[in-house]
Order: C-alpha cells, then structure tokens, then sequence
C-alpha cells in the first residue's frame, strides 16, 4: 500500500530520485513515478508542481519531463538514454522502435461488444496499429458500477498512459463516474458521450456522432419524398434517443410538419414481454393520424415493426415508409430499411487521433478538444415517394 511518503525516504531525497528517472528516461506518467518511489500519485502531482514552479521539471499531461528534452512519438513509446547518459542521435521518422521503447497502452471501455461498438474498435484498432499502440479492450455493459470497475482495473494492473471510453452519463452513479475520469491521472477522451464537469460546466474531451443532424436529415428525406406526417420511436433506454428525439422535432418544426397526433413514443425494446402490444399502438396511432412515415431507433425495433405492419397487411412503404436510426442490421429487412448510418469507424479513428494528440502535447492549459462527426442517410427500399 502506498503512502503520502514512503518511510525512510526524505521528500527531497524522493524528488532528486525523480529528476533521475526523468534525466534516463525522458517523459515519465505519474503512475509510473508512483509505483517506483512506492509513493501515491497525489505525492507525486505535488512533487510535479513544486519541480516545475523551480524550473526544475516541466510538466506534461500524465506525467513530467525534464527542461530541453523531447517528448517521445506519442504513441510509439518514450525515448530512453543509453547507459553512458548520453541521449541518442535522433533517428529517422521512418526507423521502427527500438526495443528500448516502451510501447503505449490505451485502455478502451464501451457498453457493448457485439452491437454498434464493434465497428468504432475497428477504427480505433486501425489508427493504434498505424503508430504501433496496444488497446486493452473490455465490455461495461452500460451501468457505471461496471464500467468504473473495469477502468480502475486497468488503471491499476494494466499501466494503461490514456483512456478512450463509453461512459454510463446518467443517474448518482454516472455523474460520480464522470467526476472520477476527469480526476483520472491519466488522459481520457469520451466516445459517443459528452459530459461536463466543474463549476463553470467545462467539457470533457469527446468524439460523437451528430445524432439531431442524422435524424434530421431522415426528417427531410421523407418530406422530400411527399410524406407530411412522420413519427418517432426511440427506446426508453438508449443514450442516443434525446439527441434523435431533438433532430426529429427541430426538422419537423422547420418544415412545418404537423404534430398533433403524430406518433412520438419512447417504448420498451424488442425484448421486453410488452413489445408485441407496443408494436400495435404505434400502429394504431400512425392509422388513426394518417402517419405515412417512421423514423425508428434501432434497427432491431424497426424490423420487427415491418415484420408487424407485414401480419396487419400494412404495405412498406406503400403504407407507411420505415427508416431505421444505426445501420447495423437495417439493409438484412425485407425490404431492405433506409438508414441513417453514424460514422462509427470514422468515430473511433478520430477518438484514437484526439487522445494521440493529448499525450504528444506537452502543454497541460491544451484546451478541451470536442469532434462531431455527422452521419449518413442510406436509401433504401423501405422509403418510397407518395406521389
């Protein structure tokens, strides 16, 4: 167990051992400090601070370096002196690491590992193999207990230098998981999620997709097409549903589409035993209000209700026009379902691009960077003109 200092062991004496590690080593995360002067991290920080205010040590997000050295490639590992104590000559862009680099360690936490997510760890994947990186990879399951677990885990054993992660937002244990990453000692970027902290509400890093814009621009492809009531169906448990809700309203009030008596229903999902009778409510509402078009999040929703308005003789889409909000399964429907497509790869390659960034600059006042990225609308069969 650590302690604020170790015995035996005088601050300064502690401190000079830290300049040595920083002399041999170049940048050196806090943790690492940590865990060889058998101290905690806050000792550390506070090291850290006085060294830097003494124009000592300079300080980096994660970690320390000394005056005049430079920081290693971000993601390639941190340069290492010879033994003599001389740095080496530098070496060509193009020259793989040597075997003194230490290779860095991303740690990745997302709710789900076989739905949507898959495609934003390809992404990540691709740009971590591009600057030779290894990602420690879990599964949080979307509740915060879990995912907290799982990320102090990694903290602890993995010696992970940043994190990329899904976080639960919501709920006492969401806000308390968002206020324990951004006292994270490392850097953390948030993925499809956005979150503030403090005071003044500052932003946490992020890289989403627009999801009001995809589901606006569902909005305007069914309009184009002649369909003057389109209705919304989001599950009562996804992330993504107030910011499909908001795209939908805002394009529908734009264009002056009319509400009353539109559907616009936040329901249990496809598994849950109440489904079947949900499936018929909706229905009766887009009959009863003349509803000729659907935009449903998520795809497994939208293909049970086609296979639903299929057993009540509803024609898709000569009846009633579907557009499905995720892509994963969408074009798998008979028909196929139109589909807003988020930039799931594109997502993960940008978060793995913005966390690279963080722990290559070595100025710790870097504004928070925040990336959205917008999606795209694939057409279909299920989407046709009511001409």
């Amino acid at each position: 167990m650590t302690v604020s200092d170790s015995p035996g062991q005088l601050p300064d004496e502690r401190r000079a051992q830290m300049v040595e590690l920083l002399r041999r080593r170049g940048v050196v995360r806090v943790h690492e400090l940590a865990a060889e002067l058998d101290v905690s991290a806050i000792t550390i920080r506070r090291d850290i601070a006085l060294l830097s205010s003494q124009g000592i040590i300079r300080r980096v997000r994660g970690g320390a370096a000394l005056h005049g050295r430079p920081l290693a490639q971000p993601l390639t590992g941190v340069e290492t002196e010879a033994r003599t104590g001389e740095a080496p000559p530098p070496q060509p862009a193009t020259q793989p690491a040597s075997a003194e680099e230490r290779q860095v360690t991303i740690g990745m936490v997302v709710p789900s590992l076989t739905y949507y997510y898959p495609d934003v760890i390809k992404g990540v994947r691709e740009a971590a193999a591009e600057s030779g990186a290894r990602i420690v990879l879990r599964g949080g399951g979307y509740r915060a207990a879990d995912e907290r677990r799982q990320l102090s885990r990694m903290l602890e054993t993995a010696g992970v230098d940043g994190l990329l992660v899904t976080p639960t937002t919501t709920g006492e244990e969401g806000e308390a998981l968002v206020r324990w990453l951004q006292d994270a000692h490392v850097p953390v970027v948030l993925i499809e999620r956005a979150a503030t902290v403090g005071p003044y509400h500052e932003a946490m890093e992020s890289v989403v997709s627009d999801h009001a814009f995809g589901a606006a621009m569902a909005v305007r492809h069914l309009v184009a097409l002649g369909h003057q009531r389109v209705g919304l169906i989001t599950t009562q448990q996804s992330p993504t549903a107030p910011h499909v809700r908001r795209g939908w309203r805002q394009a529908c009030e734009e264009l002056a589409l009319r509400l009353d008596g539109t559907p616009d229903m936040s329901t249990v999902d496809q598994l849950h035993p109440e489904w079947p009778a949900t499936l018929d409510r909706v229905l009766d509402e887009c009959l009863a209000s003349g509803t000729t078009a659907l935009l449903v999040h998520s795809d497994p929703e939208a293909i049970s209700l086609v296979e639903r308005c299929q057993e009540r003789g509803l024609r898709v889409p000569g009846d009633l026009a579907v557009v499905a909000y995720d892509d994963e399964v969408a074009e798998l429907c008979d028909p196929p379902l139109t589909a807003v497509r988020p930039p799931k790869t594109a997502i993960g390659q940008a978060a793995f691009a913005l966390l690279a960034a963080r722990l290559a600059d070595e100025d710790p006042q870097r504004p928070a960077h925040r990336v959205v990225i917008e999606p795209r609308l694939i057409v279909r069969a299920s989407s046709s003109s009511r001409a």
